[in-house]
């Protein structure tokens, strides 16, 4: 693999791919980091690779290209959004299967250390607004620059898939199906369409002393309602056991001051408890296929069974979302 990566990024000329390592997690894609050297020059890298060959993010709920991902990186970046740049698209001669090359920001993505470390204490002081203001900057990219393959959920679509997923999966959950029914009949009456990053949250967030560094995973982006990145950031699964509303490090004022700041609009509080009960329902749906994808047999991992079991998780956030009890 790391001649084939020099050959892609340096076509015909000398130098060398080092310390070129897998990286944890990711269960539909592959994330190498690798160092590329050049003359007196050493750029630290990132490969995201999709194995076989049909170039998607085969989940349950998203259908973007890797092709569209790496277009949409390039595409919010050039908006000021804090992304990582993409450096090459791989092509068939790379022989490398489909993906792509990016800038290895340096950062701190790990939500214990980020909520937890004292030398993140000035960082997540300012983390709250600077992640309103990248939404903000997210959801003001033109739509017209956006790939053509974006999936659009916006409307009674996500409502809808919702829906397909719970009957597939047996609808195990009356809580999820009460939450589902609950969101059809509550829909916010103003509604926009806009570039969603679709899990903007700690633990997807690249973060150093100095606070937000990069947003990453973007492989559930879609067209929706903007107000929908808020409600999940600051969803209580994303907390990670912190008193912080706003990913367990900030206040929802900082958030709605730092989104105003890029976008002269101030979400109503009412609409982002709304997407709070949204992102329950979209975790405990996770959990839910996890947990079958495990009495299966398909997936008889450990991850399957540690996400499959916190269902009860979500569904009791979600009740009490839905009894207003939740901060």
């Amino acid at each position: 693999m790391a001649d084939r990566l020099l050959a892609a990024l340096i076509p015909g000329s000398s130098g060398a791919v080092r310390a070129l390592r897998r990286l944890s997690g990711g269960a539909n894609m592959e994330t190498w980091s690798f160092d590329l050297e050049h003359g007196s020059d050493t750029e630290p890298l990132i490969l995201r690779r999709q194995p076989g060959s049909s170039g998607r993010n085969a989940t349950d709920w998203n259908e973007l290209a890797i092709a569209d991902e790496a277009a949409l990186l390039s595409a919010a970046g050039a908006t000021g959004v804090p992304v990582p740049t993409v450096r090459h698209l791989l092509t068939a001669g790379d022989k490398l299967g489909q993906g792509y090359v990016m800038s290895r920001e340096q950062g701190e993505a790990l939500p214990q250390r980020l909520l937890a470390d004292a030398r993140f204490a000035a960082a997540r002081n300012k983390l709250a607004w600077q992640c309103g203001h990248a939404l903000g900057q997210i959801h003001r990219v033109p739509v017209d620059a956006l790939p053509a393959g974006l999936p659009d959920h916006s409307g009674p679509i996500l409502f809808e898939h919702a829906q397909s997923l719970l009957d597939t999966h047996d609808n195990g959950s009356p809580v999820l199906q009460l939450g589902l029914d609950w969101l059809r009949d509550n829909r916010p009456g103003s509604q926009s369409k806009a570039l969603v990053h679709g899990d903007f949250r700690n633990g997807n967030l690249l973060v150093d002393e100095g606070g937000l560094v990069a947003v990453l995973d973007w492989e559930l982006a879609h067209l929706g309602d903007p107000v929908r990145d808020l409600g999940y950031l600051s969803a209580n699964v994303w907390r990670f056991g912190a008193d912080a509303p706003v990913g367990g490090f900030g206040q929802y004022d900082d958030l709605l001051a730092g989104y105003e700041a890029a976008t002269g609009q101030r979400p109503a509080m009412d609409e982002i408890i709304y997407w709070q009960a949204y992102a329950a329902l979209f975790w405990g749906t996770v959990c839910l296929i996890m947990l079958e994808k495990y009495r299966s047999g398909e997936d008889a991992s450990l991850e399957r069974a540690a996400v499959g079991r916190r269902l009860s998780e979500a569904e009791i956030d979600l009740l009490l979302l839905l009894e207003g009890k939740l901060p």
